[in-house]
């Protein structure tokens, strides 16, 4: 039977990771200017990136599990920060 692999994260992968996916996806979206449907995707092939060559380098499947992993919490970070602040605003008009 094969063990999962173990997967060493940090509290640095998620303050450093994710907000760097959310920006850079951010500049991608400005200068590139690709369709709403494609961010999501552009967001995790970031993740992924970043997971790989730099988080995870030395563990193939690791890294890509978090890759996974930061590429759908900067999505959910984006729309969440999003929601928040069209909520906000929304409220101050009242």
């Amino acid at each position: 039977m094969e063990h999962f692999p173990i997967i060493h994260t940090n509290f640095w992968d998620a303050v450093i990771a994710v907000p760097l996916v959310v920006v850079v996806t951010q500049i991608i979206k400005i200068f590139l200017r690709v369709p709403r449907f494609l961010v999501p995707t552009i967001a995790t092939i970031l993740g992924l990136i970043f997971s790989i060559f730099i988080a995870h380098k030395y563990n193939f499947w690791a890294a890509v599990f978090m890759g996974f992993f930061y590429g759908n919490a900067a999505v959910g970070v984006y729309a969440g920060l999003k929601t928040s602040f069209i909520a906000y605003r929304n409220s101050k008009k009242k």
